[in-house]
């Protein structure tokens, strides 16, 4: 059983044209190398855009939930497409553990949604099926995944500019800020019953990385004062409670739900964000959230295993901007639309609505270092560790990263409330070495 969980891990109205069997019912199959291209070599899209070339199929997914291939031309080995399909179990595991499918649909759903927004940073959708669980996307072959790149110590000039753009305008044109009333309801009704995966992070980012359960990497807690430090530390899983509660109750936009570096592919010039099976409408501080815990965590691990100052000092310098660029669209974004279901136009004077706002933003920075400490806690011994720790072949080093890691983690979680301005958030990270 531990094994198996330890790999569980704007619109109005979009005009995106899409062509999708969602016209016409089609019943699931599950595809595999032989038949994808059976599948898919009828669609009117995918002929469009391999033309009369001969096409071969190879899996290319990771084994956990999906099954992903990659469809080339025989011509061409740059001309792809990914396929990727849901199935009805755990993937890694087998059909003995059931999963649901539908998984997919608010994938679907979710980018399509993000696409209509941002298209620069989402990968274009040339056929979705939610009966088939199944999505034909844009091959990104030039782009890496962000958490290898930094590892090995790359950077990325252009990423706080697309990923602050990505946040900005995804978070506020899918809140009340930007959406009418009847708007919002609905985007609510079409996420929120991707309630399995919810349940998941609920579980898993919020609760059992912070006791002893089966899912947790228990050869690592055993005899480990650290983990019996974390465990017993009430007033610290007191907090994690209270963002728990937030997680599950707010409803302020639509989240991607699992932004780690994980689920972004960029290159010097361009970044996409991928996977949003998680999403769902919550708190703005989440999506940031997560991502300045991943950062945070490969500051970690070049403060412990490189010593790559230069390194170190571009991660805090991508934290700093990433807070900083998000604030100013956010609020020029703002600005720009000044009616909506939260605030009718006039409602407020210049200067009160100008508190307001002030007040508004600082809250999100706040929830998004406290979500960030959860995210990195539940790293160090939960389920689903990331590369930049658990990777460490070194026990010493790594022990030395947790327990950084979890120092971090604490002053986050512990103080985000009483945060004030995003140079005190590199503080805390700077003052736990």
């Amino acid at each position: 059983m531990t094994e198996l969980y330890r790999y569980f891990k704007f619109y109005r109205h979009s005009k995106l044209d899409l062509e999708s069997t969602q016209r016409m019912k089609v019943q699931y199959k599950e595809l595999d190398v032989n038949s994808v291209l059976d599948f898919i070599i009828d669609i009117p899209s995918i002929k469009e855009y391999f033309g009369d070339a001969s096409l071969n199929v190879a899996e290319i997914g990771d084994g956990n939930l999906n099954y992903v291939y990659i469809v080339r031309s025989d011509d061409d080995a740059n001309k792809a497409l990914i396929v990727k399909q849901a199935v009805e179990y755990l993937r890694c595991v087998g059909e003995e553990y059931a999963l649901s499918r539908e998984r997919m649909s608010f994938e679907i759903r979710a980018m399509k949604k993000a696409y209509a927004i941002l298209p620069k940073h989402i990968p274009k959708i040339y056929y979705e099926n939610e009966d088939m669980s199944l999505v034909i996307m844009e091959f990104l072959g030039r782009h890496e995944i962000m958490r290898k790149g930094l590892i090995e110590k790359e950077q990325y000039p252009n990423f706080t500019e697309h990923i602050s753009t990505y946040l900005s305008f995804f978070l506020f044109y899918t809140s009340s800020l930007y959406l009418s009333s009847d708007a919002k309801r609905k985007l609510i009704d079409e996420f929120n019953a991707n309630t399995e995966l919810c349940k998941l992070s609920e579980d898993f980012v919020f609760t059992t990385a912070y006791m002893d359960d089966e899912t947790n990497d228990n050869e690592n807690i055993v005899n480990n004062d650290d983990a019996k430090r974390l465990f017993n530390d009430m007033e610290f899983k007191a907090k994690v409670l209270e963002l728990k509660y937030k997680f599950m109750t707010q409803t302020d936009a639509l989240l991607h739900g699992d932004l780690h570096t994980g689920s972004i592919m960029l290159n010097k010039e361009q970044t996409f964000v991928i996977d949003p099976e998680f999403a769902f409408v919550g708190p703005f501080g989440f999506d940031i959230g997560a991502l300045i815990a991943n950062l945070v965590n490969n500051y970690i691990h070049h403060s412990i295993v490189t010593h790559d100052a230069k390194q170190q000092a571009y991660l805090l310098t991508t934290i700093q901007e990433v807070l900083k660029k998000f604030e100013r669209k956010f609020l020029d974004l703002w600005t720009q639309h000044t009616s909506s279901a939260l605030i009718a136009d006039g409602f407020l004077d210049a200067r009160y609505l100008d508190i307001y706002k002030k007040k508004f933003i600082l809250n999100i920075l706040r929830e998004s270092i406290g979500f960030a400490g959860a995210k990195m806690a539940r790293r160090v011994y939960g389920v689903a560790g990331v590369e930049e720790i658990r990777g460490i072949d070194d026990m010493m080093l790594r022990h030395k990263a947790e327990k950084m890691a979890l120092s971090i983690a604490r002053e986050f979680v512990m103080h985000y409330e009483n945060i004030k301005t995003i140079d005190e958030v590199l503080e805390m990270i700077q003052s736990e070495r």
